[in-house]
């Protein structure tokens, strides 16, 4: 996995997710992670907001609201596809497959999925868009890449 900050043989015990509440696909994955079985605890915390800030002094909190962002309870920062495969990874039901997306045979699907989620979001306004791109209140869901 790519991280920014890497300490190698450190256990995870808890992670933070830093997402975008202005945006409705990043709203429903946080529903979505916090109704899954956890194997390692998921706290869910706004990007740029103040308690994200209090929390994490040291990142660069304009970046997290572009890109998904986790930090472990040792200070290990997960950014883009590395964030997603470590969601996944703390996920009972889902660790076997983020096993497999940390391969170089899977690695190009995850990181397909963060760039599609990305071109969605952008699509519609980019973070910090209060409307979440969804003005009419239709939003849709990002379709296949390419």
């Amino acid at each position: 996995m790519t991280t920014a900050t890497a300490h190698r043989g450190t256990p995870v015990g808890r992670l933070t997710v830093l997402y975008d509440a202005d945006c409705p696909l990043c709203v429903h994955v946080r529903h979505w992670l916090l109704r899954q079985r956890q194997l390692v605890p998921l706290d869910l915390v706004p990007a740029g907001s103040q308690r994200a800030r209090r929390l994490f002094p040291d990142l660069d909190h304009d970046a997290t609201l572009r890109e998904v962002t986790v930090v472990g309870d040792r200070g290990q920062v997960y950014r883009a596809s590395a964030a997603w495969i470590v969601c996944l990874w703390a996920l009972a039901e889902h660790r076997p497959r983020a096993h497999w997306l940390a391969t170089p045979a899977g690695r190009p699907l995850a990181r397909a999925a963060v760039l599609t989620a990305a071109r969605w979001r952008e699509a519609r306004g980019g973070p910090g868009r209060t409307d979440g791109g969804c003005a009419d209140g239709h939003c849709e869901m990002p379709g296949p890449p390419g």
